[in-house]
């Protein structure tokens, strides 16, 4: 296996190796720094927790030169889908950067705007920003990309997932067209090759995992249960298998936010994450979580992509993802950077066409796990029987039919009140005018029309309505004329 050293680095670059404890180069590492070094395009696919991000901070930082202190523009800039992410790059950015003499600056969403833009104004050598707030920075007139030599389109496919490529295109529209692009995505698929293509020159390839691998030092597994029995299991499971270090997957934010307050009462460390909490409680999670103050995680997918979790224990998939490419991001939360690892899924009967598509993009059927307190309900992992299906479509089918009656009846109901209130204008309803329904043949002649105007009046004198203000009522009350002859 090569060394650090052979792949070229320079020596601030070699410093800043020593500082984070690397010792070896991953293989994402070993074929990616060298083409970076050579200043040519990457399109570079790695699963997750294989040193994706030192493999484009390296080469882009470490041939950097300095520059004179002052109001300078980013000449690195780093593009990533979530703020976690961000975070996470600005921190190895920032040790990287104190080696070579550099400043690095981040900027996301959920913070103020104020101190970011006197970051920027300020200057930096490299930014790290996620799409939508750098979108606002440069139509504030803050963000100068003017100067960018190096664009690095990190989690790409993600980026696609969460619809940010409009954001990113708009990005790419305020870099120098002669620049340096490194684009790393955990697969390499047909949305990247369509959407993002252009953006890259003759790129080199570096394909390190193929769609559907997953970390090959991951033990994974199910647990075949009932959705009415999955707190009960999952408390078993961590007491039987351990809660130190254990990450679980919820498949929304409410299901997540209950099962950690469940798991809270039964005893466990735990804290929650997912994308209605701001940013100031998702790091107070993360940093909670990696210092081991907090043994358990509950997490929805925010948590699935990039973040650098380091030994966790296990993962659980207490839900089954909609997407099957999700599942690989998920359990590669554990079993990185050499460490072992397993993960368990936890599937109901409802969810055995999620479980199929997952086995098949990993091409392998999955065990089930052995646990000594549960006893594991294995009928779940049966098909229901066309007779249980078609019950449940008679169900459905009777539902959706009381549904359309309700519907029916409703618009039947309103129908026949605008009837009952078809009257013929409302300037004439408020004048005393009748509904039209109510007109007798021989008073429409001083009905006013709406079409030909309104006729000269017929009818009584508009009567006069007047307050009582005082004891006796308004008849009482002597007219103006009478008042001035007293």
């Amino acid at each position: 296996m090569r060394s650090f050293e052979e792949l070229g680095l320079p020596k601030c670059a070699l410093d800043a190796v020593s500082r984070l404890g690397y010792e070896t180069p991953t293989p994402v590492q070993q074929m990616s720094i060298p083409l970076a070094l050579e200043g040519k395009d990457v399109i570079a696919a790695a699963s997750t927790g294989t040193g994706k991000t030192a493999a484009f901070l390296l080469p882009t930082l470490g041939k950097m030169p300095k520059r004179a202190k002052g109001r300078t523009a980013p000449r690195t800039l780093v593009v990533t889908p979530t703020r976690e992410l961000a975070e996470q790059i600005a921190y190895n950015s920032s040790r990287i950067a104190r080696s070579c003499g550099l400043y690095s600056t981040v900027v996301y969403g959920g913070k103020p705007y104020s101190p970011q833009i006197r970051e920027l104004r300020r200057g930096t050598d490299i930014l790290i920003a996620t799409p939508g707030r750098l979108n606002d920075l440069i139509e504030r007139g803050v963000a100068d990309l003017s100067e960018v030599e190096v664009l690095v389109l990190d989690e790409a496919d993600r980026m696609l997932d969460m619809g940010f490529l409009p954001a990113v295109k708009s990005i790419v529209s305020h870099v120098p067209e002669k620049r340096q692009t490194l684009l790393f995505s955990a697969t390499i698929d047909e949305s990247i090759q369509k959407n993002l293509s252009d953006l890259l020159t003759d790129p080199e390839i570096v394909q390190i995992a193929q769609k559907g691998e997953t970390a090959k030092i991951v033990d994974q597994s199910i647990l075949p249960v009932s959705n009415s029995q999955k707190a009960e299991l999952l408390k078993c499971l961590l007491d039987e298998k351990g809660h130190d270090k254990v990450i679980i997957f919820a498949r929304t934010r409410h299901r997540a936010e209950d099962l950690a307050k469940e798991l809270k009462r039964a005893g466990f460390k735990a804290v929650c994450i997912h994308s209605d909490k701001t940013q100031g409680q998702r790091k107070r999670a993360l940093q909670s979580f990696r210092s081991g103050e907090a043994g358990v995680i509950v997490a929805t997918d925010v948590l699935a992509r990039g973040i650098d979790i380091p030994e966790v224990d296990y993962v659980v998939n207490y839900d089954l993802p909609d997407m099957a490419e999700d599942y690989i991001h998920r359990i590669g939360r554990t079993g990185r950077a050499g460490n072992a690892g397993f993960a368990v899924s936890f599937v109901a009967q409802k969810q055995l066409d999620r479980l199929q598509a997952i086995e098949a993009l990993i091409g392998r059927s999955l065990p089930v796990m052995r646990i000594d307190s549960f006893d594991v309900d294995l009928s779940q992992l049966d098909k229901p029987s066309r007779r249980e299906k078609a019950k449940e479509r008679e169900g459905m089918s009777k539902k959706s039919a009381k549904s359309a009656a309700r519907a029916k009846r409703y618009r039947s109901k309103k129908k026949q009140e605008k009837r009952e209130y078809d009257y013929t204008g409302y300037g004439d309803l408020r004048k005393g005018a009748k509904k039209s329904k109510d007109v007798r043949p021989e008073d429409k002649a001083s009905t006013p029309d709406r079409k030909g105007g309104r006729p000269k009046r017929t009818g009584k004198p508009k009567q006069q309505h007047q307050k009582q203000h005082r004891k006796g009522g308004s008849d009482n009350r002597p007219g103006r004329s009478q008042r001035k002859k007293r």
